[in-house]
């Protein structure tokens, strides 16, 4: 249980303000189908993070638990620091319109999930817990928890949410969890 809570808070407070986010927005402006858009985030951050959450475990099967401690740790601190760089929309993938709404939605959350602070924390949390399913299934709800009421309410978050504020507790959060890694006070989170 607890891979499953830790990875879903992790993820929701990474995707605050981060590009799928502003992805989000944008595809909900443009398109107004917020079911089909809901349902392509859901199946790309699927495929996604299960690839992430295998390669975790299988780097923590080929690293040692002393060393991957430190792996996870520093992956942490170094989420925190990215976390404290804005994301904007020109990191994003043009539009696939051909390949319709669902299409789009998929293939765009996709590839800009690709090398992005959520996958490379899914691969961390994966490395770190011994469920993958959780760690997958958590990350999977903190994407989902945080994109579908954008893209629901897309405007009037946007309006009254400080990303800035967001943005400094989501790192103080992984730095937290970056030094506790690497003290090997596991069994806290």
């Amino acid at each position: 249980m607890d891979a499953f809570l830790v990875s879903t808070g992790v993820v929701a407070l990474g995707e605050m303000g981060d590009k799928t986010q502003l992805l989000a927005i944008v595809l909900a402006a443009r398109f107004r189908r917020p079911w089909l858009i809901c349902t392509g985030i859901l199946l790309a951050t699927l495929v996604n993070h299960a690839l992430a959450g295998v390669l975790g475990a299988g780097l923590a099967w080929l690293i040692s638990p002393d060393i991957l401690r430190w792996v996870v740790g520093i992956s942490f601190l170094a989420m925190a620091v990215w976390l404290l760089v804005p994301d904007s929309l020109a990191d994003t993938p043009g539009t696939l319109q051909r390949f319709g709404v669902l299409g789009t939605t998929l293939i765009m959350f996709f590839m800009a999930e690709m090398g992005d602070k959520t996958q490379i924390a899914t691969i961390a949390l994966a490395a770190r817990y011994d469920d993958i399913a959780s760690v997958v299934a958590g990350t999977t709800l903190g994407m989902m928890l945080v994109n579908a009421p954008v893209v629901f309410l897309g405007d009037v978050i946007a309006r009254r949410v400080s990303m800035r504020l967001i943005h400094g507790a989501a790192a103080l959060i992984f730095a937290v969890l970056g030094v506790l890694s690497m003290l090997n006070v596991g069994d806290i989170f």
